[in-house]
């Protein structure tokens, strides 16, 4: 399988840092490797914002090219027409796209954006750089221009785009277009077997590569003094530029029972399978377990992710807990999730929501519309 030869030059613009995390750049990053093996050469732009994943993208093997963060943000103009994310930039639309339009000299086959603080005057100004533009999307809360749209969440639907996107942009909408890496397809039906006769024994903590309000901390706190009587284990995985690791892992080290604090895995399919329930963030780890059938209980961490929680929650794949009220609402889902019948009710909604091949979905539409 190949692309066609004017379209092996793919540009993909997203950002990581401490406010914004990682799951941007982890999703385009498994785009980009799916893409690398149809005959793509793909390239990264992104700003060396604090807690960048410049290094990591470059580590898998793909060009970056830094955008630098040494001028001032201007955010003056057009302010009242600014995505809510705008922030996350560091700068205007405008100043991004300068500097993106300076690093692309010939045009590209495609440019893929996955940033909550772009929009459509950003994606118009580059659309004489590609020959076709790609935006990946949560929101939908901004216009978009482009040829394609993915926005993975459950419960999402065209209306949600009908008025900010042309009519001959084609969407992929839905977890059945999640971006799972290819291991989450092993797994699955090694995940679904151990699920037949489940039993809280082992659970994973995992909320988000940054988890900036040290969440992880306070459910160490609660699993300690409130911990199911059939718990063994607790693995809590961390991204590299966490800034509570270190109480992360004294809290750990202090824990009543066995708990392994973990950085920079490279097998999250693989400790998700051998987990019996998850405690995390909502984002794109949503589908991850999903994918596997890893009963869950979701929290928010930040507003983008209030859509997702509520429709897993109300799909029965997890139970939602407010941040707000951590302490009280976790001790009530983990007395639920104590007895067999509930987690086999959770893993069982939750595998239904998608088996993990949204990768090869999306990579098909590459191939069929190239």
């Amino acid at each position: 399988m190949t692309l066609a030869s004017a379209s092996e030059q793919i540009v993909i613009r997203t950002d990581a840092s401490v406010e914004i995390g990682t799951g941007h750049v982890m999703r385009c990053l498994t785009l980009a490797a799916g893409l690398t093996e149809i005959g793509a050469q793909v390239r990264f732009l992104c700003r060396t914002h604090k807690g960048n994943l410049i290094d990591f993208i470059e580590r898998q093997g793909f060009a970056v090219s830094p955008l630098s963060t040494d001028h001032a943000a201007n955010l003056s103009r057009e302010t009242s027409n600014f995505p809510a994310h705008a922030h996350w930039l560091g700068c205007d639309w405008q100043t991004d796209a300068t500097a993106c339009r300076a690093l692309i000299t010939d045009p590209v086959g495609f440019i893929i954006v996955d940033h909550y603080a772009l929009d459509y005057r950003w994606e118009t100004s580059l659309r004489d750089k590609c020959y076709r533009m790609m935006c990946i999307d949560d929101l939908a809360d901004r216009m978009h221009n482009c040829d394609f749209l993915l926005d993975q969440n459950l419960g999402r639907v065209e209306d949600d785009y009908l008025d900010i996107i042309s009519s001959e942009t084609r969407l992929f909408l839905g977890p059945k277009y999640a971006l799972l890496r290819p291991e989450f397809v092993y797994w699955r039906d090694i995940s679904l077997a151990r699920r037949k006769k489940p039993k809280l024994r082992h659970i994973l903590v995992t909320m988000g590569g940054v988890d900036n309000k040290n969440v992880s901390s306070r459910v160490l706190k609660i699993l300690n003094q409130y911990r199911p009587e059939t718990l063994e284990q607790i693995t809590v995985v961390l991204g590299p530029h966490a800034p509570w690791g270190s109480e992360v892992n004294r809290l750990a080290n202090e824990m009543k029972v066995a708990t392994a604090v973990l950085s920079s895995v490279e097998n999250m399919a693989e400790i998700m399978a051998s987990c019996d329930l998850a405690i995390g963030a909502g984002g794109a780890t949503t589908w991850e377990r999903c994918s596997l059938g890893l009963p869950a209980i979701q929290i928010d961490l930040a507003q983008n992710q209030i859509f997702i929680n509520s429709e897993i929650n109300r799909s029965g794949a997890a139970i939602f807990c407010n941040l707000l009220d951590l302490e009280q609402e976790l001790v009530v889902a983990l007395q639920r999730v104590s007895n067999s019948d509930c987690l086999r009710d959770l893993s069982f909604c939750a595998a239904t929501i998608t088996e993990g091949k949204g990768l090869q979905e999306i990579l098909k539409a590459f191939e069929n519309l190239i």
